[in-house]
């Protein structure tokens, strides 16, 4: 049986046995037919608090955050719906877009304008956040359980402050989106740091789907309350990354009532665990790196068996990538579990650890593979990951090596699927 797998801008077929592959995909729900008046109905009728028009007044500065270029967000549909439904209100010069990067590199002339349009990009001034620049952070005090919490200066000093973004479920946070606009999006390193830390992200609640009780996600949440928004604007998307549903109002409400829904539509029961699990990160632009790569094989590790096979195909057009740590701390021990025994046993603080410490846990659970065009066979191997050239030849050796009972399943949207054992 062939299966499209979710791979760069044009996906991947592979060729899987019949009879031995167990297929999970998210619930299809269809895009709305106007996705422009579906952003507007959340703007005027909001999950909890009055509309956005109302909470603005004239001459009032406002900053709006987004997601950066990782992240398939439909940025140039909900910023226009929110300057639109502010038209009138406040003037275009007293508006900053903030990229919300958190700790990854910022975005370029060209990746904006791919981001926004053109129109957005030259009418309002668009600033990438930089978590490691202390000139342009602020200081907000401690929150939640000791997270001593830096935040964008621009984000802090404006009268009014919109998040933007979408929700899916997140390896180690339970959903995306929401507060994490606010921190880690515009958080400065100290304060990604602490929220990401061993501790927290080696709890066993800090995982997908589940936020109450999760140590990262209870002091995301910690943190975006006690420095306050004003209006906060999520959608949900499928596959075709087409706007499914969109969610405003007060943060806290309007993200439970999103999270909500993605969790119904992502989240899927399997009856046991399977000997090879083939996953993907999402295509492009999720798949753009091996350090965004890592969700997708968390999500295969939900069910894999014990020293089974998880195949991960993702282009990685981008490298590891290169800037940043995670490339150098992933070669720096000899083993996954050497490096997960170091990170755990010394609280090893770096800025892409919790990324190399779930790469890691995931490795000493099972092997793991990587199809890539464009990462080496000695780089992948550098991290510990073994080289895939052919997906279906390496899921047919596998379940050979393991008997007639093997099984295989495919996630082929990878992270947009969440699969867990009833």
């Amino acid at each position: 049986m062939d299966v499209r797998l979710a791979y760069g801008d044009n996906g991947l077929v592979v060729s899987m046995p019949a009879g031995r592959t167990t297929v999970v995909t998210p619930e299809f729900a269809p895009g709305v037919a106007e996705p422009g008046a579906e952003l507007r109905r959340a703007l005027r009728h909001p999950v909890a608090g009055p509309p956005l028009r109302e909470r603005v007044r004239a001459q009032q500065s406002v900053a709006i955050s987004l997601c950066d270029a990782t992240r398939p967000q439909p940025r140039e549909a909900m910023i226009s719906a929110i300057l639109e439904e502010l038209d009138g209100v406040i003037s275009l010069d007293d508006v900053v877009l903030l990229v919300a990067t958190g700790t990854h590199r910022g975005n370029t002339d060209a990746e904006i304008r791919a981001m926004l349009g053109d129109r957005i990009a030259d009418s309002v001034r668009v600033v990438n956040h930089d978590a490691r620049d202390p000139g342009s952070l602020t200081w907000c005090g401690t929150f939640g359980n000791g997270v001593p919490v830096w935040l964008n200066r621009l984000w802090v000093q404006a009268d009014v402050r919109i998040t933007t973004g979408f929700v899916e479920p997140h390896f180690f946070a339970g959903f995306s989106g929401g507060p994490k606009l606010v921190a880690p999006g515009l958080a400065g390193l100290e304060t990604v740091l602490v929220l990401h830390d061993a501790r927290r992200i080696g709890h066993p609640n800090a995982r997908w789907g589940i936020c109450e009780g999760n140590p990262v996600h209870d002091d995301v949440r910690a943190a975006a309350a006690a420095t306050h928004v004003d209006f906060a604007l999520d959608v949900i998307l499928n596959r075709d990354k087409e706007i499914v549903a969109a969610f405003g109002g007060d943060l806290l409400a309007m993200h439970a009532a999103a999270r909500a829904v993605s969790g119904r539509l992502s989240m899927a029961p399997v009856p046991a665990p399977f000997d090879v699990v083939v996953t993907t990160n999402s295509g492009f632009p999720l798949d753009q790196n091996l350090y965004q790569s890592v969700k997708g094989m968390s999500a295969a590790a939900t069910i894999v068996k014990p020293g089974g096979l998880i195949v991960c195909a993702a282009e990685c057009r981008d490298g590891f990538p290169d800037h940043g740590s995670y490339r150098e701390v992933l070669a720096s021990a000899a083993s996954p579990s050497a490096l997960l025994a170091e990170i755990e046993s010394r609280e090893r603080t770096v800025p892409d650890q919790w990324q190399v410490q779930l790469q890691a846990k995931v490795q000493t659970m099972a092997d793991v593979g990587v199809y890539s065009s464009f990462i080496s066979d000695d780089d992948l191997r550098a991290a510990h990951l073994e080289p895939v050239h052919d997906v279906a030849a390496a899921v047919d050796e596998a379940l050979a090596a393991r008997g007639p009972s093997a099984r295989v399943c495919v996630l082929p949207e990878g992270p947009q699927t969440i699969p867990y054992l009833a």
